[in-house]
């Protein structure tokens, strides 16, 4: 049986084996953040696998820190887009992943595989632990005896700045109350979402998509998807009234579980605001969709019924002194061909809200100079002209379609180019990311529901590893992904920089990164493991010169 301590950038396929990694021996982090490493093992053939468990413990003083994760694999029958690859690509053959990060026990038993498996593991020392250097052992003890393994730990005395950074993946409500099967926001829906929104806290998102109206994301025409609309509204003849209460709870429950920033679902259908989202009201004492696919989005009784209705959301988010946090959208990923249209709806809602910016994924730098838009959110492979331009406060995002030369989270990927980024948001000073699939549990278009455990592509529309982050686990709690720690680790890399420039200035912290490379820019990035750690290793060594 083999053991080895490996690095959260390897990944364990079945087909390979311990042998094949590098181990991991040693690791800094400052006291406020998280790290990530594994421990992978496989067994000789023929050992017999009922006859071979193994128990782990752990033995450290960091032991009340630790949590410890089986990584499980999953299926992905469409690993690339297109059989669009640039060279950078880990796995281009459809095959199993490891993805799934299932919490365990210390104490759990392990069974010895033929296939390579291996534990995640997290040191999260929260602050309680003096700067110095703390060993890390694990002891796995089997019939035939029992090995450690040993990685030693400094802790830095410094700790990650916080960042005015936002980050948000579409939370949507609906593939829950779908998966889960439940009721509309009875006390188990909620539960179920206090929880997915604790975790997507705690891997580094701050806003969140709030179904004030239900959303039309990735939804084919006459398709709808299932109602969650928070806001309760009434119609009298030409007037409409409005209760905002639930949209109350759900702010209250996302602030609990460390949400700061709340993203109001968009107010017309994606790619290009043709149609009117659903809406649903009580209208001659019947609850019924009163607008949808069948009215278009500048049809006088839609715009009458927003200018009702958006100063009524402000005014509520006012009183309840959380406007100053909100965010609207018009239209997802508008193109040059309806910049028109969308100016035209941009001009009535930008006076509804209270001088609220609107922000949209969008890459034509047009919309931001024609002043259509506030916020532009520029994919990451067509961010130049923005950049160029001196765009300020500016986001990016990626989807799908975004894999020659920049970061993504394609289960082809290798994870260093997954975390890569947050070196390209430091050095570029990007407000905000965009992602739309914290937890998109559709097929294309959202014509069918898919089991996140089996169809990892949305039933093959777009490359694993878009559509979700997260998977939906027993007793109606989360399960991270190995992407979604990983993307969080490049956001930790992130604020470290921006406290090392803090310490040693902007010319002083680039000299450090690019040393021995070409500049930095998002579509060209050395994506290779021992680079992205050692770089990392590097800034906090540095870190560490200036802090007492």
């Amino acid at each position: 049986m083999l053991y080895r301590i490996i690095s959260s950038l390897d990944r364990c396929f079945p087909d390979l084996s311990a042998g094949d990694f590098k181990e991991l021996r040693s690791f800094s982090m400052l006291r406020n953040e998280r790290y990530s490493f594994q421990i992978c093992y496989d067994s000789d053939s023929g050992t017999s696998l009922a006859s071979s468990p193994t128990n782990i413990s752990i033995e450290s003083p960091l032991k009340e820190a630790i949590k410890l994760y089986k990584v499980r694999c999953v299926p992905s029958e469409h690993p690339l887009r297109d059989n669009c690859c640039d060279g950078d690509f880990e796995r281009t053959a459809p095959g199993l992943f490891p993805d799934v990060l299932e919490p365990m026990s210390e104490g759990e038993r392990i069974l010895k595989s033929n296939s390579l498996n291996a534990i995640w593991v997290e040191v999260e020392p929260d602050g309680r632990f003096p700067a110095g250097n703390y060993p890390v052992t694990f002891a796995l003890t089997s019939p035939g005896g029992v090995e450690r393994l040993t990685v030693d730990c400094e802790i830095i005395g410094a700790d990650l700045p916080e960042k005015d950074f936002i980050f948000t993946q579409w939370f949507h409500v609906d593939c829950l109350k779908d998966y889960y099967a439940t009721g509309d926001y009875d006390r188990r829906l909620w539960k179920i979402i206090a929880a997915f929104v604790k975790n997507a806290s705690r891997y580094g998102q701050n806003m969140i998509l709030t179904p004030v109206l239900s959303p039309e994301l990735d939804t084919f025409p006459s398709i709808y998807r299932t109602n969650v609309q928070l806001a309760k509204i009434r119609v009298d003849g030409e007037r409409y009234s409005f209760d905002f209460s639930r949209l109350g709870k759900w702010i209250a429950l996302c602030e609990e579980n460390g949400i700061r920033y709340f993203e109001i679902n968009h107010l017309f259908s994606q790619w290009g605001a043709a149609k009117c989202p659903q809406v649903w009201a009580v209208k001659d004492g019947v609850y019924q969709r009163i607008f949808g696919w069948e009215n278009d989005a500048d049809s006088p009784e839609y715009i009458s019924f927003l200018r009702q209705f958006l100063p009524a959301l402000t005014r509520y988010l006012k009183r309840k002194k959380r406007l100053d946090r909100c965010y609207f959208h018009i239209s997802d990923e508008p193109s040059e061909s309806n910049m028109a249209h969308y100016g035209k709806l941009s001009s009535v809602v930008k006076p509804l809200l209270m001088g609220r910016p609107v922000m949209d994924a969008l890459s034509d730098y047009e919309f931001y100079e024609k002043g259509v838009c506030d916020i532009p959110i520029p994919a990451n492979d067509h961010i130049e002209p923005f950049i160029a331009h001196n765009v300020p406060g500016l986001w990016t995002y990626y989807c799908c379609g975004q894999w020659d030369g920049v970061s993504n989270r394609y289960f082809s990927m290798p994870s260093a180019r997954n975390r890569a980024i947050g070196v390209q948001f430091w050095k570029f000073r990007i407000a905000g990311f965009l992602q739309w699939g914290y937890n998109f549990y559709n097929s294309f278009l959202s014509f069918t529901k898919i089991n996140p455990f089996l169809s990892t592509d949305g039933d093959g529309f777009v490359p694993s590893g878009d559509t979700f982050s997260v998977y939906p686990g027993r007793e109606e709690t989360p399960m991270p992904s190995l992407r979604e720690v990983v993307f969080f680790d490049g956001l930790q890399d992130m604020r470290a920089l921006y406290l090392l420039e803090d310490l040693i200035g902007r010319d002083g912290t680039v000299a450090l990164v690019e040393d021995g490379i070409e500049p930095v820019r998002f579509d060209k990035y050395p994506y290779n493991r021992d680079f992205v750690l050692g770089l990392r290793e590097r800034i906090n060594a540095e870190i560490k010169k200036h802090v007492k």
